[in-house]
């Protein structure tokens, strides 16, 4: 993941979490106009329009689980605005991974074919061109194989597992940010959970017997912020687990992908190293008959 981008994406949705929260800031602080009322005399009937009271029983409210939202991002405060900001977040490396985290994506299917072919026709620097016109993992673990291919099959494998560990590690460390998100959201809830309690328990200092009104507020906004942190926390713990495992599956069979590749090639040098082998114990015996 490139770092930079990440630090402007996140500051841009900090931003983006700040300008909801001022608005949410304004809606609340906004007068509610009241509409005047039309005055009528003692022995005036007032009826209502015809079907209006079945509209407005039979019509639910659509609006109502939209304001019970704003309401709880209102009462989480800036508590709730830093968990809010990490739950847009997650949602972004969520899409992220889920794009990048794809077979396609990291072993296309014609490039193993290509190299295949042209490393059995020995044409190495086709071979490398097409590895640089499609960058991958598989490619890059390729890449490394071919860069060491005239020094045996051996070097190529250590090449090849050294490059294949590398970029596994660099697929895992995308994936570490929302097991952060996941272990900082229930502690920033954790953190507004006991700011709410002891902005509870100081009506105490003021008042001997306060009443329960009074301690209501305090209380609901430490359980908002717990369910916040709760609900950003399980689906990033459960995303990180599934991106693991889909990482080493495919990390796996990236690497027997690569080895396929170089099977002819390994099969080329035994033969090769076996008539070596015979030749050099045929010369002794010719020297011996001459």
């Amino acid at each position: 993941m490139n770092h930079g981008w990440f630090h402007v994406r996140a500051a841009a949705a900090l931003l983006v979490c700040l300008a909801l929260m001022s608005a949410l800031n304004a809606q609340e602080a906004e007068p509610v106009p009241s509409e005047a009322a039309p005055t009528a005399g003692p022995d005036t009937e007032v009826n209502p329009p015809a079907g209006s009271v079945a509209e407005s029983s039979q019509t639910p409210d659509s609006s109502s689980e939209t304001g019970e939202l704003l309401e709880l991002l209102r009462t989480g405060g800036v508590v709730g605005g830093l968990i809010f900001l990490l739950s847009l977040t997650m949602v972004y490396l969520i899409i992220e991974q889920l794009l990048s985290i794809r077979r396609s994506s990291l072993m296309p299917i014609d490039l193993a074919k290509g190299v295949h072919q042209h490393l059995t026709e020995r044409k190495l620097p086709e071979a490398l061109q097409q590895c640089q016109m499609q960058p991958c993992f598989l490619s890059n673990v390729l890449s490394a194989g071919l860069s060491v291919v005239d020094f045996g099959y051996q070097d190529v494998e250590k090449a090849m597992e050294d490059t294949a560990t590398e970029q596994a590690a660099r697929l895992f460390r995308k994936i570490e940010y929302l097991h952060l998100i996941g272990t900082l959201a229930p502690m920033l809830g954790l953190l507004g959970t006991v700011w709410g309690m002891i902005t509870a328990f100081m009506e105490f200092e003021s008042k001997a017997n306060p009443a329960v009104s009074e301690l209501a507020p305090g209380i609901y906004r430490a359980l908002v912020t717990t369910m916040m942190g709760l609900t950003v926390a399980v689906p990033a713990f459960a995303a990180f687990a599934i991106f693991r495992n889909r990482i080493d599956e495919l990390v796996a069979e990236a690497s027997l992908t690569a080895e396929h590749v170089f099977v002819d090639y390994r099969r080329d040098e035994a033969r090769r190293k076996k008539k070596a082998k015979v030749k050099g114990s045929d010369e002794p015996t010719r020297e011996l008959r001459g």
